[in-house]
């Protein structure tokens, strides 16, 4: 069998790499059928198979048998560090909707996910217009406050005092706010658009 990873096998191990770099453990195989979005554990399990066979990953048959990656050892022995950010109060992702910022709790990240603690903040999303984005309800996004927003990407606004998550959209001098969900229109400010913040990685939770 070659070595050379399907691009499949390459998203699950990116995936597991990800999750264990965030929490310190391995995904269970039903986190990982949620996060490919597949109603089948054989699809999931199949490409593990795989990942063992060409020596990526070795796994026993517990919920988080895979065992630490070495691409995640390598980056715990180089020093890479932590960074404490704080969960702020949910960004709805349904429309502008008013919404109170406020410290929900924190979550450690690596630093080659947020370079310092000033700089970056958690939000969770609610609702469902950014659904083809791959954002849904209930995601972690990673805020990056200091990031100049270029067209096309995805951002925390203050829209006429009301926040969203939406993608950043502009032409010529105009700038406006677009849904990835046909069923939400474009936002277009009537008197203020703030950019509060890119969106720099996603992070999702399950149970």
């Amino acid at each position: 069998m070659s070595d050379a990873l399907t691009e499949k096998q390459e998203a699950v191990l990116k995936f597991i790499e990800e999750y264990q770099m965030a929490y310190g453990k391995s995904p269970t195989l039903r986190e990982m059928r949620e996060h490919f979005q597949v109603s089948s554990d054989n699809s999931v399990l199949k490409h593990l198979k795989a990942l063992e066979e060409k020596g990526f990953i070795s796994k026993d048959d517990t919920p988080r048998g895979i065992g630490l990656l070495n691409a995640v050892k390598e980056k715990l022995s180089a020093g890479i560090s932590s960074v404490r950010l704080p969960i702020l109060g949910a960004i709805p992702a349904g429309g502008p909707v008013l919404s109170e910022e406020y410290v929900q709790g924190y979550m450690n990240v690596g630093e080659d996910l947020a370079a310092n603690e000033k700089d970056f903040f958690l939000l969770q999303v609610t609702g469902n217009s950014m659904i083809d984005a791959g954002i849904f309800e209930g995601d972690l996004v990673i805020v990056d406050m200091k990031k100049e927003p270029r067209d096309g990407d995805i951002v925390v606004a203050l829209v006429d005092g009301e926040n969203t998550l939406k993608r950043f959209v502009k032409k010529g001098g105009a700038v406006h706010l677009k849904a990835e969900n046909p069923a939400y229109k474009d936002i277009y400010a009537k008197d203020e658009l703030l950019i509060q913040g890119v969106i720099r990685t996603l992070i999702r939770q399950y149970g």
